[in-house]
């Protein structure tokens, strides 16, 4: 058994367990903790509460410090320097011309590394780039490519249903949708009413599916296959 909590790093991203054996935590701290990427910032979501060892994914590292009046400003000020940070990479993709377009920035806390988050519809070269903004900031650089979900789930909007959307909301991590999914819950299969505003087929989708294979659904009931639907999606999963 381990005493751990559960860190977020930005509002609807992945839960992350982290040991915090001599340190109360409750949801909504902030916390300072050690990652793969450097010193960083969390906000914990589930608060202090002992779990088997078989359910963490180990070895844990532990919470450094609950966040002091101090830690916070530092993150504060973090956040205001990740706007224009983006605004000095935009320009300097325009300058190279390169195909990609720039969706977020993230500072780690102690600023020992900048994170630039892009889409684009292939391979980059931005080696040059690289340099350049490493030249500014005086720092560590990373380009990392995402996809149309994670773009939609960073940036946000509204939903066909008028709200915002799930996986800005509170999704922490995507999990496989398929067209199947559509067709046990008799929903029309125009590939526009059950694609979110990604391009992909909906999220909320996956909500139900478990309610309709307990219930043993028949599928479509209109007794009839749908040909050609899979052709409008790239794939059968998203």
């Amino acid at each position: 058994m381990a005493w751990v909590a559960g860190i977020r790093f930005r509002p609807a991203g992945k839960i992350y367990y982290f040991e915090c054996e001599d340190i109360d935590l409750n949801p909504g701290d902030g916390v300072i903790v050690e990652t793969i990427r450097g010193i960083e910032f969390g906000t914990v979501v589930i608060g202090k509460k002992e779990l088997p060892e078989e359910e963490l994914v180990l070895p844990l590292k532990p919470v450094i410090r609950k966040a002091t009046p101090e830690d916070i400003k530092v993150h504060q000020s973090n956040k205001a320097k990740e706007k224009e940070a983006l605004e000095i990479c935009k320009q300097k993709v325009r300058e190279h011309e390169l195909p990609m377009r720039l969706i977020d920035v993230e500072y780690t806390f102690d600023m020992g590394k900048i994170i630039f988050y892009f889409t684009a519809e292939g391979r980059v070269d931005f080696r040059e780039l690289v340099k350049d903004l490493a030249a500014i900031f005086k720092t560590r650089i990373e380009l990392r490519q995402i996809g149309v979900r994670d773009e939609a789930k960073m940036l946000g909007g509204i939903g066909p249903c008028g709200r915002v959307l799930c996986c800005h909301n509170f999704l922490g991590e995507f999990e496989p949708v398929s067209i199947r999914m559509a067709k046990e819950q008799n929903l029309s299969l125009n590939p526009t009413k059950i694609s979110g505003i990604c391009g992909r087929l909906m999220c909320c989708l996956k909500y139900e599916s478990e309610l309709y294979d307990t219930k043993g659904q028949e599928g479509c009931r209109c007794g009839e296959d749908c040909p050609g639907i899979e052709d409008a999606f790239e794939g059968d999963d998203y």
